[in-house]
């Protein structure tokens, strides 16, 4: 027999993904976006924030859209891991 609170703790976990996960994730890729795009700065920026509302509402979707709540957890950490990575490397003199 399943305990009654799991079935909250589950869509809790999913909320968490959807709030800081969407977070996360429009910030990394708006940093990665105004940092990488070939174009002016200021250009890159605002391409930057304007996809981050997007990429937030992605996440919010897709944290429940998914078959769980283990598989949204992994599906943002793949999604968070390439910008992540662009992100340490070029500030750390690798890509610079």
């Amino acid at each position: 027999m399943r305990h009654p609170i799991a079935p909250a703790l589950r869509i809790a976990s999913r909320a968490f993904v959807a709030i800081v996960g969407g977070y996360v994730a429009a910030a990394l890729y708006a940093a990665t976006m105004a940092r990488w795009l070939p174009m002016p700065r200021t250009e890159a920026v605002m391409i930057g924030m304007l996809a981050s509302f997007a990429i937030y509402a992605g996440v919010a979707i897709m944290a429940f859209a998914v078959g769980s709540a283990t598989r949204a957890w992994i599906w943002l950490a793949a999604g968070c891991l390439p910008p992540a990575l662009a992100l340490y490397l070029s500030t750390h003199g690798v890509f610079a």
